[in-house]
C-alpha cells in the first residue's frame, strides 16, 4: 500500500473519479445495520483504543453518531456523542473554509501574494517569498518536507509570531510548487492574514463565521480549552515502548499551531459539520455557508500521487484546501486525517453518494480509524468485503515489533555498563541550535540509584529527557513524554572535548534531527 496512507495519518488520500457513478443500494448496508458495532468493538480491542466515537451520515440523515469504550482507560466512564477529542489536523478544514469565505467576500483573493498582507514574512528562498500565495500555503506546496520544523513548535512556548519568523530558516527540500510537503507552519502563516483583513483573530473569526451559525457548541478553537471542559477523552498511546503497553499522555499544547492542528470537538458537532458539507452549506435547509465557498476548498491544487493501489480501489491523490481528494471505487472522496499526542481522527465526504463519515479516537498509535473509514466506504459503495482492520493490523504489528526490538537493543547496550570514553562531567553543559535555542544537560539520579544525565530543552517547558550511556559516545535518550520517543543520541567528540550532539525525536512529530553545538563553559 502507498506509504502516504500509513504515515502519521496526516498525509491525506486524494484523487478524482474517472468512470460513471455506480448505482448505490437504497437501503442501509448489512454491515452497518448488523456488523458495525461488533467490528468497532473488535478493532478497539485489537489496537488497545480506550475510547472511540463514530458518525455516519447518509442522505442528510445521521445513521449513527455514537461513542464506544471509555474516556479514561480502566474506568467506567463511557464516551458519548458530546465527549471531546482533539481533532488535530481536521482543524485545517475549518481554517481553509474561513479563508475561502474571505475570498468569497472579496476581502482577499486566494491567489494574492502573502507579502501583500504580511510584508515581513519570508521563506528561505527570496524568489519563492515574492511568489508565495495564500493558495500555496493552504495546499502544501512550499518546497519543504512533510512536517518540517514541527519539533520547534510542538508543545513549545514559541508563539505564532515565532512560527512565522522561523520559517525563513527552513531549507527547502523540493523546488517551490513542484511537490507536496505537508506543512503545519504554512497554515499558521495563512491564519495570520485573517486579522489583517477581517479585524478579528483566527479564533474569533471562525467562531463567529462558522461555529456559531452551525450551532457547534461542543467545538473549541484551541487545545488549551481541553482541560477546562467536562466530558473529555483523555489521551493514550502504545508507541515507544518495548512491550506495546498502553500508557497515558499529557495533553498537547498546540495553541501556536492552532490553525493547523489545535481544535477540539465532539462526534455530534463533527456530524453537523459534515452534514453541512453534504448539504452544500445548509443547515436544516437554511444556507449558512455559500456553496461557492465549499467549492473552493474542494478544488485540487497539489498532486500527491497518481498511482493506483492494489489492495484498495483507490488512486489519484490530490490536496485541495483543507481537504484531500482521492478516487475510491470511481467516486470522488474528500477527506482529511488528524493526529496529535493521544488522538487520531479522520473525516470523509462522498458528495455523489450523499455519504459522510467521521471517526474520533483517544489513542494515537493505530490505523483503525482508517480501517473503519474504508470499511464503511466499502459497504456503501458496493466494494466486495475485505476485512480492512486485519490488513492494517498485520502491517502495524510487524512495524511495532521492529520498533520494540530497537528499544530492547538500546536497553541491552545500557545494561552492559560500558565505561564512557570521557568522564560524564564532560558531556554536561549548555548546547545551542541556532533555529531552536538551547538545551542543558545536568547530572541526575534515577529511581534505581543510577546516575544518568538529564536533558532540559529551553522551549519545551514540560519536557525532559534522561540520557543513559551506551557506548562510543552514544547515549540512550528517553523523553518524559512517551510520544516523543526513545532514541540513541550521538555526541561528537574531538581532541579538545565534546563538540556537539544530534537530537532526534519521533517521526510522529518531525522527521528531521537537530545539531546542538556545545557552548564553552
Amino acid at each position: 500500500m502507498n506509504t502516504i496512507l500509513m504515515k502519521k495519518a496526516l498525509l491525506i488520500l486524494i484523487g478524482i473519479a474517472l468512470a460513471p457513478w455506480p448505482v448505490l443500494a437504497q437501503t442501509t448496508p448489512s454491515f452497518i445495520s448488523d456488523s458495525l458495532e461488533r467490528y468497532i468493538q473488535q478493532g478497539m480491542a485489537d489496537w488497545q483504543i480506550p475510547g472511540l466515537a463514530v458518525a455516519v451520515i447518509k442522505d442528510s440523515k445521521v445513521v449513527i453518531a455514537k461513542g464506544f469504550g471509555t474516556k479514561e482507560a480502566g474506568k467506567n466512564d463511557p464516551v458519548d456523542e458530546n465527549t471531546l477529542f482533539m481533532i488535530a489536523s481536521n482543524t485545517k478544514e475549518f481554517t481553509a473554509t474561513a479563508i475561502a469565505l474571505l475570498d468569497e467576500q472579496k476581502k482577499i483573493s486566494l491567489d494574492d501574494r502573502v507579502v501583500k498582507y504580511l510584508p515581513d514574512f519570508s521563506l528561505y528562498d527570496p524568489e519563492a517569498t515574492k511568489l508565495l500565495t495564500i493558495r500555496d500555503l493552504l495546499s502544501h506546496r512550499l518546497g519543504t518536507k512533510n512536517y518540517q520544523g514541527d519539533f520547534l513548535f510542538w508543545d513549545t512556548d514559541f508563539t505564532r509570531t515565532d512560527v512565522l519568523k522561523r520559517m525563513r530558516y527552513f531549507v527547502p527540500h523540493y523546488p517551490f510548487r513542484q511537490d507536496f510537503g505537508y506543512s503545519n507552519s504554512g497554515y499558521v502563516v495563512a491564519s495570520e492574514i485573517i486579522p489583517k483583513v477581517a479585524g478579528e483573530s483566527w479564533e474569533v473569526y471562525i467562531q463567529q463565521s462558522i461555529l456559531n451559525p452551525l450551532h457547534l457548541t461542543r467545538t473549541f478553537m484551541t487545545s488549551s480549552a481541553m482541560q477546562k471542559q467536562d466530558n473529555i477523552a483523555r489521551p493514550y498511546t502504545t508507541c515507544c515502548t518495548a512491550d506495546d503497553q498502553l500508557s497515558s499522555l499529557p495533553f498537547d499544547n498546540l495553541n501556536n499551531l492552532g490553525p493547523a492542528t489545535g481544535m477540539i470537538s465532539s462526534i455530534r458537532d463533527m456530524a453537523t459539520w459534515l452534514t453541512t458539507q453534504l448539504d452544500s452549506g445548509k443547515v436544516n435547509g437554511k444556507p449558512v455557508l455559500p456553496w461557492s465557498v465549499l467549492e473552493k476548498t474542494r478544488e485540487p491544487n497539489t498532486i500527491i500521487s497518481t498511482e493506483r493501489m492494489k489492495l484498495f480501489p483507490l488512486g489519484f491523490q490530490y490536496y485541495c484546501l483543507g481537504f484531500g481528494k482521492f478516487d475510491y471505487a470511481n467516486y470522488a472522496v474528500f477527506s482529511h486525517a488528524g493526529a496529535c499526542g493521544g488522538y487520531r481522527s479522520n473525516t470523509t465526504i462522498v458528495p455523489e453518494a450523499k455519504l459522510a463519515i467521521v471517526v474520533l479516537t483517544n489513542q494515537d498509535n493505530h490505523n483503525f480509524h482508517e480501517a473503519l473509514r474504508f470499511q464503511v466506504l466499502d459497504s456503501y459503495l458496493n466494494v466486495p468485503y475485505t476485512n480492512r482492520n486485519q490488513y492494517y493490523l498485520k502491517g502495524a504489528r510487524s512495524r511495532n515489533k521492529i520498533s520494540q526490538n530497537e528499544i530492547k537493543a538500546l536497553a541491552v547496550r545500557v545494561e552492559k555498563n560500558t565505561k564512557p570514553t570521557l568522564p560524564l562531567m564532560a558531556y554536561i553543559g549548555v548546547y545551542q541550535n541556532d533555529l531552536y535555542g538551547k538545551l542543558t544537560i545536568t547530572p541526575a539520579t534515577d529511581k534505581a540509584g543510577n546516575q544518568p544525565l538529564l536533558m532540559r530543552l529551553e522551549h519545551h517547558p514540560d519536557l525532559t529527557a534522561q540520557l543513559d550511556y551506551m557506548d562510543n559516545d552514544t547515549f540512550r535518550l528517553t523523553f518524559s513524554n512517551t510520544r516523543f520517543g526513545i532514541f540513541p543520541v550521538k555526541f561528537r567528540v574531538a581532541a579538545n572535548g565534546v563538540q556537539s550532539l544530534e537530537l532526534k525525536g519521533t517521526d510522529f512529530v518531525d522527521n528531521d534531527s537537530f545539531i546542538f553545538k556545545k557552548l564553552p563553559n
